[in-house]
Order: C-alpha cells, then structure tokens, then sequence
C-alpha cells in the first residue's frame, strides 16, 4: 500500500531581519510532499547539507539536521495544501532550499 502524501508549505514567519535568524539562513517559502506537519520540516531540512554529508564532520555521529530553521516553529510555520497527487514522492517540490549552509575548511 502507498503512503498518503500531502502537500505542505513551509511560509517564514520572521521577518530577515529578525535575530532569530542569526544562527540560520533565511530561504523563503519552501513546499513539499510529506506524510504529516511534522514530516514536511524534516523533508525541508533534509534537504540542506549536513556535516555527516562533507570533510566537516564535528564528531562521530553528530548531524546538524536539528538546528535547521525549517524546524524553528518561531521562524517558519506549516500549511497544509491538500493532498498530493498520486504517486508523488516524499520531497521539496518548490522553492530553493540552499545547501551552503556548512563552509568547508579543507583547502
């Protein structure tokens, strides 16, 4: 049985000037297929790069995917658009999700 995918967008809700920002890039709207709420900000975030991904790993098991602000329910809220249509896949399906989130050090 295929699982019930919905489409959700994820609208910014801080300004890019709000210091809650600080610690996170602002990327704007972002849609995506995903099973609940909760799902559409891990599909997001799993979209960026995280350390276990380059050269800049902090330690053996550590990943950075908590810390995205797809997750900050202060920087980003999440609508539900309906259902997806049949046979769409788990992902970001509109917007821009930027993966340079992380800067290497490795020359």
């Amino acid at each position: 049985m295929q699982e019930e995918l919905k489409i959700y967008r994820l609208t910014p809700l801080a300004d890019p000037e709000d210091p809650n920002w600080q610690n996170a890039r602002y990327q704007g709207e972002v849609v995506v297929t995903a099973r609940s709420s909760g799902d559409a900000r891990i599909v997001a975030s799993e979209a960026e790069l995280d350390f276990r991904e380059i050269d800049a790993k902090p330690a053996e098991g550590v990943t950075t995917d908590m810390a995205s602000a797809f997750r900050n329910e202060k920087l980003y809220t999440v609508i539900e658009e309906g259902p997806a249509p049949p046979g769409s896949d788990r992902g970001v399906i509109a917007g821009q999700v930027t993966v340079d989130n992380i800067i290497s050090t490795e020359l």
